[in-house]
């Protein structure tokens, strides 16, 4: 009888470390994947206009966020406005120095951006002054 038992318990053990490394694997699998997901570049461009906003804002994180007035619009309207990221603390001193200049951004649209990436999906990762 308590041979039975002794092999009742291994053979529960031996399934609970199994089922614990799969279940670990498949959790790192799909963090990896999910991260891959909100972190994938749908489009990569460039935007020129007037830099009129840049700030660090946030509770919990503090992310670089900007405004540009769009160029070629007249008035300033929402649809004119566009939103942006900057990518880190460089970027963002790069872009204060061109406060209500002329400029252009070069950007990489994401999937879903992380918090700690910035409240929009569009992260500036490189300004330069536009004559």
């Amino acid at each position: 009888m308590s041979s039975q038992l002794t092999q009742f318990k291994q053979k529960a053990g031996t399934i609970a470390r199994r089922t614990l490394w799969v279940a670990l694997v498949a959790l790192f699998v799909t963090g990896t994947g999910y991260y891959m997901y909100r972190t994938y570049t749908v489009s990569e461009g460039s935007r020129s206009g007037t830099l009129f906003k840049i700030s660090r804002r946030g509770y919990v994180f503090k992310t670089y966020e900007g405004q540009l007035h769009l160029a070629g619009s007249m008035m300033m309207t929402p649809q004119s406005t566009w939103d942006f990221s900057a990518k880190d603390a460089s970027v963002y001193a790069e872009l204060q120095k061109y406060e209500g200049k002329n400029v252009k951004c070069y950007y990489r649209e994401k999937v879903n951006a992380f918090p700690w990436q910035g409240d929009t999906n569009y992260i500036v990762y490189r300004v330069e002054m536009v004559q």
